[in-house]
């Protein structure tokens, strides 16, 4: 309990005591032991109903591993809740790249409108779908093309299977006859077949046997026209020739048939005059207090969709899904907490803004805040560094020496500017400070080399010192998540018009640290 753990620490100065204590604490706030997580499974049982899932097709080849994952994962749970609300409409808010978006569409045939506030990525999404659909479609083939394959040599088996039993059967008989000539009981020709009477069952069995295949292939052939036409739905109405309309025939037509094409060419124009690709990329900045009318001309009833949404997106994108009567459910998976404003944080008056941390009323009434540090001990990955991915130590040694630099050669506290990635392009430690400070806009002519290298051997003795810092951070990492998690939890159960919400682990932490969703759907009588 509660008392057991504090003795962790110790009561005069609050020091950390008890290091096993400590992991076990931890351990026991964590989302997997509190146990308010819905399994994955149940859900999607809940929500299959008397539909079938879409044929598998593994967006792996489109995608690297991490991401191939999670597009997969969630794609198959949002075109469950789609399916059971009743909905073909999907707002990927934060959409990025695209992977989602284009996987929802073209795997689904749902109508996904990707918005981020990256134009570069809306307009990366937006070319590298069309590469997509090229490349679809041949997957497409290829996968008929080994359904067929698969059809004959499963047509190939019967046949042997039937000709080796066939053969049995003879030799079955003869054996029966010639013991029965040989006591003279009966009249062999009453028993056995007459040589053209064997021959006459092979063309009956071939006969059968492509019956067999030709139903096969048109199961196979009935399949490949669903997944086809649902990928002709993707790309533009004139990407695919009409042959009906450019087909020269002399004959005279008749009525029937001038209607049939009279339709046909109505339809084409309408597929013209209506962009029929199913995914659209768009670029806005999404706040709580969006309207989404103004984005999207055409919105219908929907639900909304955030994969790793950085920040205070995650929050508002459950803020406009309980303020729309449109929007029937969502499916949110949040990352980068450290990017979360707090309220409370800075104890600053700003009745107008709206928060990223906490949302429900309760955290609120508490004034609770978690602070910078926290959060981001929030983004580290515990079942990663379980496996043996370790931490990067060398590179958050490099960091805490850098800041020592600034602080006591120019005297910076507190800087808006970050230095990123600049440990992966470095030499050396000299290298890495001389960098950084460019990057910072300081004066590195104020620094020696010699003065970089005093200060990197004045710590070394304490990198064993960091990392052990480092690692007990990475243990409590899940209890400030769960935190967060909750909050946002709480306050979808806080609304009236919510049927049902709740935490599912979605992915593989180990493949994907930021792995639970929130989940909601509205009451069916909400409009």
């Amino acid at each position: 309990d509660d008392d057991i753990f504090s003795s962790a620490f110790c009561e005069n100065s609050e020091k950390l005591i008890n290091v096993h204590l400590f992991a076990l604490a931890a351990k026991y706030y964590s989302l997997s032991n509190l146990g308010v997580c819905t399994p994955l499974e149940d859900v999607l049982e809940a929500l299959k109903g008397d539909s079938e899932g879409a044929t598998g097709i593994k967006p792996d080849e489109f995608m690297n591993n991490k991401k191939s994952h999670e597009v997969q994962v969630m794609s198959e749970l949002v075109d469950s809740i789609a399916n059971y609300c009743g909905i073909k409409q999907v707002i990927d808010i934060g959409s990025g790249k695209g992977y989602l978006s284009s996987f929802l569409s073209m795997q689904y045939n749902l109508k996904v409108y990707g918005i981020d506030s990256s134009s570069s990525n809306t307009n990366g999404a937006h070319e590298r779908n069309k590469k997509l659909k090229k490349h679809w479609r041949a997957y497409q083939s290829r996968g008929r093309e080994n359904r067929k394959k698969q059809s004959l040599e499963n047509t190939n088996d019967r046949r042997v299977e039937r000709e080796i039993n066939c053969k049995t059967i003879n030799e079955e008989l003869l054996t029966n006859v010639s013991h029965l000539q040989n006591q003279d009981q009966v009249i062999i020709q009453d028993l056995v077949p007459s040589r053209g009477s064997t021959e006459m069952a092979t063309p009956e069995t071939d006969t059968e046997t492509e019956a067999d295949l030709l139903t096969g292939t048109q199961s196979h052939e009935a399949k490949l026209s669903e997944e086809v036409l649902a990928f002709l739905n993707v790309l533009p109405a004139d990407a695919v020739e009409d042959f009906s309309s450019s087909h020269c025939n002399c004959r005279e037509l008749s009525e029937e048939e001038k209607v049939q094409r009279k339709m046909a060419s109505l339809k084409t124009k309408a597929r013209k005059s209506n962009e029929s690709n199913l995914y659209f990329p768009l670029t806005s900045c999404i706040t709580a207090e969006t309207e989404l009318n103004d984005i999207i001309t055409d919105l219908e009833d929907c639900m909304l969709v955030g994969l790793h949404t950085c920040g205070d997106l995650a929050a508002n994108t459950l803020r406009i899904f309980t303020a729309k009567p449109e929007i029937k459910a969502v499916c949110s998976v949040g990352c980068c907490y450290h990017l979360l404003s707090e309220q409370f944080e800075n104890q600053e008056e700003c009745h107008d803004q709206v928060w990223g941390f906490p949302m429900c009323r309760y955290l609120k009434d508490k004034g609770w805040c978690c602070g910078r540090n926290a959060r981001m001990s929030a983004c580290l990955a515990l079942e990663r560094v379980a496996v043996g991915q370790m931490l990067p130590t060398e590179s958050l040694f490099y960091r805490a020496v850098l800041q020592v630099i600034i602080e006591e050669v120019y005297g910076v506290t507190k800087s808006d500017r970050h230095v990123g990635k600049t440990f992966s392009k470095s030499s050396s430690f000299i290298d890495y400070v001389r960098r950084s400070l460019k990057k910072l806009e300081l004066d590195d002519s104020k620094v020696s080399d010699s003065c970089i290298m005093d200060y990197y051997e004045k710590y070394k003795h304490r990198m064993n010192e960091l990392e052990a810092f480092n690692m007990l951070k990475v243990v409590l990492a899940p209890c400030i998540e769960v935190l967060i998690l909750l909050d946002r939890l709480c306050y979808l159960k806080e609304q009236e018009n919510i049927a049902w919400s709740g935490l599912v682990k979605l992915f593989d932490p180990v493949k994907s640290p930021r792995c639970y969703a929130v989940i909601a759907l509205k009451n069916q009588s909400c409009s």
